[in-house]
């Protein structure tokens, strides 16, 4: 959309809208039915357009208060509404009062219950519109015909024309002239349909302004049969009026007239809901989490009873009860309200009890509008689920489905075709409907909002959807979609994924979208019978596509088709990892293969889509599927960019069909990745394929067999050809030949393009490594990241070590997982990096020594520290399982003094080196003399409490480090170790405790049992001989003392978070901390913290589990005491840990 106007979206407020044209005698057809297209958007001042507002220039967004007060007022005296149609909301109707006794110009009667300004005019003193009889109804002693008069303010019912005619001169007695002492009495409108039988008045009366709908009433086919429902407000009546009528030409006759005089009448009333309506019907709203002040309209409406079949008698209509409710458009949803009871009249006949229902905006499956009465049809289906209908009518029927199409839109606002079928009279075209606002600014184009309408369509918990954005790739931005949030069930649900890929349809956001290592096996092969509204027909364009029976198809092909048709931008998908699958045996029922190869390839073949890039790494792949893959690979007019099909079982067969159908993809082909699969590669054939490839730029052949022989794997040409960014071949064996063509290559300045070359488990040599480092030499240390981990790097050591003092070796070196049997070689090696000038990343970590590092060793890696001028980034970090331990030793802590003359490094890593308190003491006076680090990844090292303390301490003279972790695994160890100690096997209990709160003090309370009275008092150790007895604690000891660890504990990371935000103020140019703030984390700075220097001291004793909780807590432990009941006292952590603070600052390497 660079080179185009951004597309507007609906929003929910609109200016008042104009008057709606008189209804006819003949109303136009309605439309046919058709997927809804996107309006583009109306000025607002648009004169021809018959919805807008003359005038309106601008739309205020209100507050809550606004919101409710608006539906509330009037907006237009009774004379000025004569031109103007009343605002959007469609409140309640003026209530019928009392007929007047005398004639216009007689006073009102003083038991009158309402104002002059609502009284009702007398019923004769309306114009005639209308008038007729009704059919016959016969009585106990007579048969009576009721009498119909329709006027511009009423409709009343006589009982017979004689008495019609007395009222009205215009109507002709068949019985001789009037008689002139008629008396008018006043009458309510709430009368239900047992009153309209014989009132002893003569007359029944109803406001127009009071009516809500006039509908054809469905009882059997013809439908002759007229339902007026109306409301009075005031009296707190609801009732229907249903006229049997016998001719299908009269019945006609009657709806049109008195559709058309209660529009009229409507139009030119004020016309308010009473603030107690409003209030319930927003309070029904808030209970269900709906309710926004700027999003919240409602309408009378009356849910209609629906009855099909053979004509019904007399006696069944009045079985056949209509409801009259509030119908209400939230945030997310359409809600069904019932009227509140003080609302409903008691009759039997009255309206019934109604419960109400909501259903999601998104959900809505269709509209439709009746042309010949008020009635229409809102449909709703949600996945997997038959749809559910509501018979709706309303004499604003108009203003509703106008307001939900904005509805509509405003949550989807990318969707060109609306996923719903609209059924209306032409005067609710697109060009007739409201006109578009200014859209609002969204992130993303909207996709939250998108993504919590199907949330909440779907009933589905936005908290376990966790995505992020990434700016900085490839095809960048990307969507991608991380693990569910929910530690028990790690999984998305069909409906959670619905939600996801349905808010990713139409949003050009996006050019790539990532679903790697999300399991979609719940989609793949479920199907959903019960409609077809989503499955994707046509593209963004609105061309339609021939895909055959999609309908068959599984939901997880229609949604991936419906992302790559519905955006123009989208050019790559990755679905590494996503499916568990297995192949069928045999015999069995043929597999269906992933689903993946279904949705997309055929698409690629019809250029239907830009997708050009899809990732399948990890995903076994059926043979249905490769029979996809190539029937779009043989065809040029794919032009795929990359097809990645790493570790998806391919054998020799598939792997060969593979590679040769994207043979033709040669001119475009980017990225070729046929890692980790079972097939024995001819290296001759494999030659041919690649001289077909002109423009590969990652070369991925990692962990693949080859045949044995002296042929190299490729030719110096084709390489020399390509402009190589990234070249794998790790775990792949790689004989002298290849080697040398390799070497070749690297001299070669067409390599100069190559940033990324894997050789992990390669069996390569020190001598191999050194003749690599020589051919990639240039005047500039060579800009390239090179893995040469898990290799024999011992053998020829000497060269190795020849390499990285020459300064040979790339800007960035990654070696793990080095094993050495001989410690000198090592040493020869540290001495060599002292001295080295060219790498700026070096990753040594995981290194193997026969024994821990000697003096000498720590000597030589310390002079490494102090002296190295270019190493910006170290990683040291060791490992430590239960078969095998990686660890430099307790010389380190020696070694990492070199760090206090350094000037350059930036970041070290040196976890699970088992550091303990000497180390925090270490690292305590390294943070309290170096200025340049600015990340230190130091967790795992068997911190206690007070080593944490200590480093933290150390940080109020350190204004440069930007990062360091909070120690939760320390913590973790922590609490398991006094676990031991205890005897109590509670480690559920004490491992809930790393989480900072009260309800894990209490969880831990109650794992530990209850707390026993007492002060603190540790048994004493026996006297005689030494031996091993474990000292004995109550239960009451053990809480005290791990609240005290925890409560401690989470008080250094708060104040370790105060001294890193300062650091990061002052990187960008700020002023550090207020001076307030920092005397504050300097008072509270607990008893237990010790500077670096004194605690050399301590941390040189002999200490015993045992003997440390004093000296830990200090005054942590008296802080807790015992309240006389058994009961511990807390004191209460200020900092908020639960939110973690990312300082880490970006290294330019370059």
């Amino acid at each position: 959309m660079s080179n185009r106007q951004r597309r507007k979206s609906l929003s929910i407020f609109r200016p008042p809208l104009q008057p709606l044209t008189p209804i006819r005698d003949e109303l136009p057809d309605s439309a046919p039915a058709a997927t809804l297209k996107k309006r583009r958007p109306i000025s607002c001042t648009d004169d021809e357009s018959p919805m807008s507002s003359p005038g309106a220039q601008k739309i205020e967004r209100t507050d809550s208060k606004r919101s409710l007060s608006r539906l509330m007022t009037k907006d237009r005296s009774r004379g000025t509404q004569k031109d103007g149609r009343p605002s959007s909301i469609f409140g309640s109707l003026r209530s019928l009062s009392s007929l007047k006794d005398e004639d216009e110009n007689s006073a009102p009667s003083p038991s009158s219950m309402h104002s002059a300004a609502s009284a009702i005019p007398d019923v004769a003193a309306g114009l005639l519109i209308h008038h007729g009889p009704l059919p016959e109804v016969s009585g106990v002693f007579r048969r009576r015909c009721p009498y119909l008069v329709l006027t511009d303010l009423h409709l009343t019912q006589f009982k017979s024309q004689g008495r019609a005619s007395e009222m009205f001169p215009d109507i002709s007695n068949p019985h001789g002239p009037a008689k002139t002492n008629l008396r008018h009495s006043r009458l309510s409108s709430s009368s239900s349909i047992h009153e309209l039988q014989g009132p002893s008045d003569g007359y029944y009366s109803i406001p127009l302004v009071h009516v809500i709908a006039v509908y054809k009433l469905d009882d059997g086919e013809p439908y002759f049969s007229i339902e007026v429902a109306h409301l009075n407000d005031n009296s707190s009546s609801a009732s229907t009026m249903t006229l049997q009528i016998h001719d299908p030409g009269e019945s006609s006759a009657w709806l049109t007239a008195i559709r058309s005089a209660a529009s009229k009448a409507r139009l030119t009333s004020s016309v308010f809901f009473p603030s107690s309506l409003v209030e319930y019907t927003a309070k029904s709203l808030e209970q269900e989490q709906d309710y926004h002040p700027d999003h919240f309209h409602m309408f009378k409406v009356v849910q209609r009873a629906n009855k099909s079949g053979k004509r019904s008698s007399s006696d069944d209509l009045t079985k056949l009860t209509s409801k009259i409710c509030i119908l209400a458009v939230g945030m997310y949803k359409i809600h069904i309200v019932p009227l509140p009871k003080s609302a409903k009249s008691p009759s039997s006949t009255s309206l019934s009890e109604l419960s109400g229902t909501s259903h999601g905006i998104v959900t809505l499956s269709s509209v439709n509008i009746q042309t010949f009465d008020d009635s229409f049809q809102l449909w709703f289906r949600v996945p997997f689920k038959p749809p559910h209908a509501l018979h709706l009518a309303a004499l604003c029927v108009h203003e509703v489905a106008s307001y939900i199409r904005q509805a509509t839109e405003y949550l989807r606002p990318e969707w060109i075709e609306q996923p719903f079928a609209w059924i209306a009279p032409s005067s609710l075209s697109d060009d007739a409907l409201l006109p578009l606002a200014p859209e609002e600014e969204d992130d993303n184009l909207a996709f939250d909002r998108t993504l919590t309408a199907y949330c909440a369509g779907y009933a589905i918990d936005t908290s376990n959807i966790r995505y992020t954005i990434n700016y900085t790739c490839d095809d960048a931005p990307a969507f991608e979609l991380l693990p569910r949030a929910s530690i028990q069930r790690p999984k998305y649900s069909s409906m959670e994924l619905l939600a996801i890929f349905r808010a990713l349809r139409y949003n050009e956001t996006f050019h790539t979208i990532r679903f790697g290592g999300i399991s979609l096996d719940v989609l793949n092969g479920l199907c959903d019978p019960h409609g077809w509204e989503h499955t994707p027909w046509t593209r963004r364009s609105g061309e339609p596509v021939d895909l055959g029976e999609q309908q068959r198809t599984s939901i997880l092909i229609q949604e991936v088709r419906a992302l790559a048709l519905k955006s123009r931008r989208l050019r790559r998908m990755d679905f590494s990892y996503c499916f568990t699958r297995r192949s069928s045996s045999a015999g069995a029922v043929p597999d269906s293969g992933c689903g993946i190869c279904e949705a997309l390839f055929p698409l690629c073949v019809k250029q239907y889509t830009n997708v050009d890039w899809v990732v399948l790494d990890g995903n076994l792949l059926a043979d249905v599927d490769i029979d996809y893959l190539y029937a779009a690979a043989i065809e040029k007019s794919s032009h795929f960019r990359a097809i990645e099909v790493g570790h998806c079982g391919l054998g020799d067969r598939n792997l060969e069909m593979v590679l040769q159908a994207l043979s033709h993809q040669g001119e475009t082909l980017e990225t070729l990745s046929c890692c980790g699969n079972f097939a024995r590669l001819q290296p001759l054939d494999l030659r041919e394929y690649f001289d077909r490839f002109s423009f590969i730029r990652t070369l991925d052949f990692s962990n693949t067999y080859r045949t044995s022989g002296a042929e190299p794997l490729f030719a110096f040409n084709t390489l020399r050809r390509w402009k190589l960014a990234e070249l794998s071949l790790s775990g792949s064996s790689i004989n002298p030949e290849t080697l040398a063509v390799l070497a070749d290559y690297l001299r070669d300045p067409q390599s100069n393009s190559l940033k990324i070359l894997c050789l992990n488990q390669c069996g390569l040599t020190g001598g191999n490594v050194n003749d690599l480092c020589r051919a990639m030499t240039r005047s500039t240390p060579r800009q390239l990241h090179l893995f040469i981990s898990e290799n024999y790097l011992e053998q020829g050591h000497a060269g190795l070590v020849e390499a990285v003092e020459q300064s040979l070796t790339p800007s960035q070196l990654t070696m793990e997982m080095l094993e050495y049997r001989d410690e000198e070689n090592y040493r020869f090696l540290l001495q060599a990096w002292a001295r080295n000038t060219s790498t700026v990343y070096l990753n040594m970590s995981k290194v193997a020594l026969p024994l821990a590092a000697s003096t000498a060793t720590a000597a030589a890696l310390e002079a490494m520290l102090a002296n190295n001028e270019t190493l910006q980034i170290l990683n040291i970090e060791g490992q430590e399982t239960h078969l095998e331990s990686a660890i430099f030793g307790p010389t380190l802590n020696q070694a990492l003094l070199g760090l206090k003359q350094n000037k350059v490094l930036k970041v070290l890593h040196v976890e699970h080196q088992k550091l303990g308190m000497p180390g925090a003491n270490t690292i305590a006076s390294i943070l309290e003399e170096n200025s340049t680090l600015l990340e230190l990844h130091c967790a795992c090292n068997g911190f206690s409490l007070q080593a944490f303390t200590v480093i933290v301490s150390s940080l109020k003279d350190n204004t440069t480090l930007l990062y360091l972790p909070y120690m939760e695994e320390d913590r973790e160890a922590e609490f398991k170790k006094w676990d031991r100690e205890f005897e109590g096997g509670r480690d559920s209990g004490l491992r809930s405790l790393t989480t900072p709160t009260k309800a894990t003090v209490n969880t831990m309370r109650r794992s530990l049992g209850a707390a026993m009275p007492g002060p603190l008092q540790i048994a004493n150790r026996p006297v005689g001989p030494p031996t091993k007895q474990k000292r004995q604690y109550t239960q009451q000891q053990a809480d005290r003392l791990l609240t005290s660890i925890n409560t401690k504990w989470d008080k250094e990371i708060a104040m370790m978070q105060g001294f890193l935000q300062r650091n990061h103020n002052l990187a960008h140019g700020s002023h550090g901390l207020p001076q307030e703030n920092g005397a504050a984390i300097e008072n509270e700075r607990p008893a237990t913290g010790l500077s670096a220097r004194t605690g050399g001291q301590l941390g040189s004793t002999e200490t015993t589990p045992l003997a440390e909780p004093d000296r830990q807590l200090g005054a942590g432990m008296g802080a807790a005491s015992d309240n006389g009941d058994g009961a511990v006292n807390r004191l209460e952590d200020d900092g908020d840990t639960e939110t973690a603070l990312m300082m880490s600052k970006t290294l330019n390497l370059d």
